[in-house]
């Protein structure tokens, strides 16, 4: 049912079940102990809470064993890269931040709170959310446009010694990445044997880029709206000049179509769209993951007269490249272990335990396990937290 917010009344907006679903907010606080009675309420809060505050104080280390710091999360944003609908402020992204709290919660067991910042400057984002940071165990940056979000993300890391995220980037990259581990597995390749091509130079594109040639992808070319990003072309960002010189090996110009000849993998996340021929160029047993939403970069069906694997960002097709297989995990393990950060190796061990949860039920058809599998956030927190401890970043 389609419906104009600004003129339309609330009784016919809970006609669709969307805003009805979405009346009064998704979310809610609740108290974990009871407060019966002037005992409960003297423990709860004074004179009892001071004894807390003043261990706290003395000991700010404490603040994890005795708040709710080290189980909660901020999922911040600007609301300046909302799903497909671009900046549309902070006030229209807090249903978005609302539903990502939520995730966490039912799929790791995460508390989160949605915090919409009412400013798009670098340095008034990154100062906002260091303010906030004593209040969280760590930060899940979310829907900030490129390339404002690798600078965000960057300093944040730098100055804060808890998780800073930006799902945008890395929950897309390491869900991608295990899902092209089994696709290769699949195929009888590695990812070492594969050559790919990536459509699309913003967050997600240049995060999975980048997850890809840290697991040794063979080669990686990487395209904007411009064409084939290469060292040397002009005009090129920091970001993505730095994406040249680690990518692209062949030294392939021109458009994305043409590098796709001959080549196992196609990576879609640009919104853009590819021509059924230009995936028919590809080598026997392509892999074409289609990602952009809610319209893939080609038709599925289209794709699969020619590709061995096909996989989508939708839910309803197969092989759903789902950022919420990642996030609850990464952030659970990270969380239990009260990691100082999340490393590069962190992700690459979230990919991979991921990859293994499809084991030998591997197909064309599932390279990549569904959100509703019961396996697949402990296998990831799993990971997530040995891995921080064999990289030094867990302080227990």
């Amino acid at each position: 049912m389609a419906v104009t917010p600004a003129t339309t009344s609330l009784e016919s907006l809970d006609l669709d079940p969307a805003f009805a679903l979405h009346r009064g907010g998704k979310l809610e606080v609740r108290s974990t102990i009871p407060v019966r009675d002037a005992g409960d309420l003297s423990l709860a809060y004074t004179p009892g809470v001071a004894r807390v505050c003043t261990a706290i104080a003395e000991s700010p280390a404490l603040v994890n064993d005795y708040t709710w710091v080290s189980n909660v999360v901020a999922v911040v944003s600007d609301g300046t890269a909302v799903l497909g609908l671009g900046d549309i402020g902070p006030a229209a992204a807090m249903p978005v931040m609302e539903g990502k709290a939520l995730l966490f919660k039912e799929f790791g067991g995460v508390d989160a709170v949605p915090i919409c910042l009412d400013c798009t400057d670098v340095d008034a984002l990154v100062e906002t959310v260091v303010r906030l940071a004593p209040s969280f165990g760590g930060i899940n940056l979310e829907d900030i446009s490129a390339p404002r979000c690798f600078e965000v993300e960057a300093r944040l890391r730098e100055l804060l010694d808890i998780p800073v995220f930006h799902d945008d980037q890395h929950g897309t990259a390491i869900v991608a990445l295990a899902a092209l581990r089994n696709a290769a597995r699949l195929t009888g390749r590695t990812l070492g044997d594969l050559r790919a091509v990536v459509a699309g130079a913003g967050a997600s594109g240049v995060a999975v880029s980048r997850i890809l040639i840290e697991a040794g992808i063979g080669d990686i070319a990487v395209a904007d709206s411009k064409g084939l990003i290469y060292s040397g072309r002009a005009g090129l960002n920091p970001v993505k000049e730095a994406l040249a010189r680690d990518s692209n090996r062949a030294g392939l110009t021109g458009s994305t179509e043409q590098a796709l000849g001959g080549a196992d993998v196609f990576i879609g996340l640009s919104g853009s769209t590819v021509s059924e021929a230009a995936i028919a160029s590809m080598a026997r047993d392509s892999i074409v993951f289609a990602l952009s939403n809610p319209t893939p970069e080609i038709d599925p069906a289209a794709a699969r007269r020619h590709a061995g694997v096909v996989a989508t960002g939708r839910s309803d097709f197969p092989n759903q490249i789902n950022n919420v297989l990642a996030f609850p995990g990464v952030f659970r393990g990270a969380l239990d272990v009260r990691a100082t950060g999340i490393t590069e190796n962190m992700k690459v061990a979230a990919a991979d335990a991921l990859a293994a949860v499809v084991g030998a039920e591997l197909s064309a058809d599932y390279v990549i396990p569904s959100p509703f599998d019961a396996r697949v956030a402990p296998a990831v927190t799993a990971a997530v937290a040995a891995q921080a401890q064999a990289d030094g970043v867990a302080r227990r």
